[in-house]
């Protein structure tokens, strides 16, 4: 067996050039235009995991400085290395240099920078702004308002989305073909579900899938992932609206015991299928209410059966 053979899909498969990259469209179109300048300015990418800040960085990287880009391009993780130090050493002793083979400016490449503490922050604002010349700063992160401002101010922000449904099907359906997979659209429907949008996600869940046999279908992905369907979800809630408290109680219990749920999977599945109840939109607006209450009370440290019962039982106890 090859090493790419034992290779993650996730790396096997990672766009290697711009017009590789599904969704961002418009992303896509101004970030290879400063490519074509080779004049990049600083670049904050910011969105949900697993929809392509990291593969374009990358793309960026490689365009640029081809076969040298290794020597230009340093790479790092602010949620391991998220102090001042790394900023004061490793980062600024990389920038002050200039590039190997080329005039273009180096690139740093911070994954996961939110979690720098707030004098890291500070600390490679001033870096930035120093070394603006020699080195180009692309910054990654899930929550640009854990950004300060000064640093803000500095870069060009692109603010990434999870991948629409038709993006995310595309990607499944090319991988399927590489891999000599036959998919029903029914598993389709239940990975873009269970993903939401995060390509890595939908792309480790194709290979989970795969080592069961070539066929995928949507039993089979909600066996690996151990998530509710969509119907099920509903079930519990309908069964609540008829006022057959005990009757849905014993259905949330099967369920979180069957797929080995937490208390948020289930109000982030519930959240999701409040909109398809047969119900005014008052009652979903109430319904929806609870559940951020339910969530809220969760996250301060209640119990979670405790929780989901009391909101199944205000959904009971609510006529629609």
């Amino acid at each position: 067996m090859s090493q790419e053979e034992h290779s993650l899909w996730i790396e096997k498969y990672r766009p290697k050039t711009f017009d590789e990259v599904y969704g961002q469209e418009a992303i896509v179109k101004r970030l290879k235009s400063f490519v074509e300048q080779k004049n990049i300015p600083h670049l904050l990418f910011s969105g949900p995991a697993g929809v392509g800040k990291t593969t374009l960085a990358l793309i960026i990287a490689k365009t640029l400085f081809g076969d040298i880009w290794r020597q230009n391009v340093l790479e790092t993780n602010a949620s391991d290395e998220r102090g001042i130090d790394v900023v004061r050493q490793k980062i600024k002793d990389f920038a002050r240099t200039r590039s190997i083979g080329t005039d273009i400016p180096k690139i740093v490449y911070l994954d996961e920078c939110d979690s720098l503490t707030k004098e890291a922050q500070q600390a490679l604002r001033r870096t930035m702004e120093q070394y603006s010349r020699t080195t180009r700063f692309i910054l990654s992160c899930n929550f640009s308002s854990k950004i300060i401002d000064p640093i803000q101010s500095r870069c060009t922000v692109f603010r990434f989305k999870p991948l629409v449904k038709e993006d995310l099907v595309k990607v499944i359906k090319h991988l399927a073909e590489k891999e000599g997979l036959t998919i029903e659209e029914k598993a389709l429907e239940a990975i873009y579900d269970v993903s939401q949008g995060d390509v890595r996600k939908a792309e480790n869940i194709l290979q989970s899938c795969s080592a069961m046999g070539k066929e995928i279908t949507e039993e089979g992905i909600y066996e690996i992932v151990s998530a509710a369907r969509p119907k099920e979800v509903k079930g519990v809630l309908e069964t609540a609206l008829a006022q057959r408290f005990l009757e849905a109680r014993s259905q949330l219990l099967d369920l979180m015991l069957k797929h080995g749920l937490s208390g948020m999977d289930i109000i982030k599945h519930i959240q999701r299928e409040i909109w398809n109840l047969d119900v005014t939109d008052e009652s979903k607006m109430q319904i929806v209410a609870q559940c951020g209450e339910t969530e809220f009370r969760m996250v301060e440290g209640s119990d979670e059966f405790v929780q989901l019962e009391s909101l199944l039982a205000s959904i009971a106890l609510h006529k629609p």
